[in-house]
């Protein structure tokens, strides 16, 4: 049976202290949508085009991850990658979810590999949408998200320049919705790469510790992505045991948008297994 929700909504559950607002529709084996970590990025700006159509076969759950989006942000929280795992597997946790399927965007997909490595019994299958990985490198899309100051101009360019190729998608709402959700949360996002206090850009991972996970892997990259090069992917695949890769051509950073229909139909059938 397929549920479905507005995806306007939300609902919240407290994730050890962490006030955690998350997304949820569907019916069936859990699949967790994880964001990545640009200015004004949420669960709702990441997977909004996708949730609908992965809901007619799973339960799909999007959380906004510690610092970001509508979940609080407390004063004592230190980001770092251990601190985003620990927040996904306490969301977890929360709603009796014992093995989920997990959609990594970007950083999640990095919290993603971090889960698989640490705690292999509570993943079941994983997609990796431009992921960091071995190989990583800091480029100029990279350099951009994390210059970023805010303002609907600078975030109009950030996301023509760097995010996608078809610049159709580009459109006034989406700037006016991420920028907005940039200055709420403009101080955590700073925080989190610039405090020394923080360790949002310790996000390396060894070949020794990726040839360790043996949870099946789908690897999603577009070809003309300037954030993660698509070569991190291609790294990956032949790193990891169990990995296919699949390249999108003339799309960037963002496949699950760019190309939605067609990257929900990828990750429906790798899910199903």
């Amino acid at each position: 049976m397929t549920t479905t929700t507005d995806l306007s909504a939300g609902r919240r559950v407290d994730v050890a202290g962490i006030d955690t607002f998350y997304l949820e529709a569907g019916a069936g084996d859990p699949v967790i949508l994880l964001h990545g970590s640009g200015p004004g990025v949420s669960a709702l700006a990441n997977w909004q085009h996708n949730i609908p159509g992965l809901a007619e076969e799973f339960r799909v759950l999007a959380p906004d991850v510690v610092g970001y989006g509508a979940t609080s942000r407390p004063q004592d929280v230190r980001y770092s990658l251990e601190t985003w795992a620990d927040h996904v597997l306490g969301f977890m946790d929360a709603l009796g979810i014992e093995r989920a399927s997990l959609v990594g965007n970007s950083l999640g997909g990095r919290i993603s590999l971090a889960l698989a490595e640490q705690h292999p019994d509570r993943v079941h299958r994983m997609i990796l949408m431009g992921s960091p990985g071995v190989g990583m490198t800091v480029t100029d899309g990279l350099k951009a998200l994390r210059g970023y100051e805010p303002s609907p101009e600078n975030m109009r360019a950030l996301l023509v320049d760097y995010f996608a190729v078809d610049k159709s998608i580009i459109t006034d709402e989406l700037v006016r919705i991420r920028y907005e959700a940039s200055v709420e949360s403009f101080g955590a996002y700073r925080a989190m790469f610039f405090d020394e206090r923080h360790a949002g850009n310790d996000l390396g991972i060894t070949e020794e510790q990726v040839r360790s996970i043996r949870t099946p892997v789908l690897l999603v990259h577009g070809r003309e992505d300037k954030v993660v090069p698509p070569e991190v992917s291609w790294n990956m695949a032949k790193l990891l045991p169990e990995a296919d890769l699949h390249l999108f051509a003339r799309c960037g950073h963002w496949t699950q948008i760019e190309r939605a229909a067609e990257f929900t139909e990828l990750v429906t059938a790798f899910l199903r297994g």
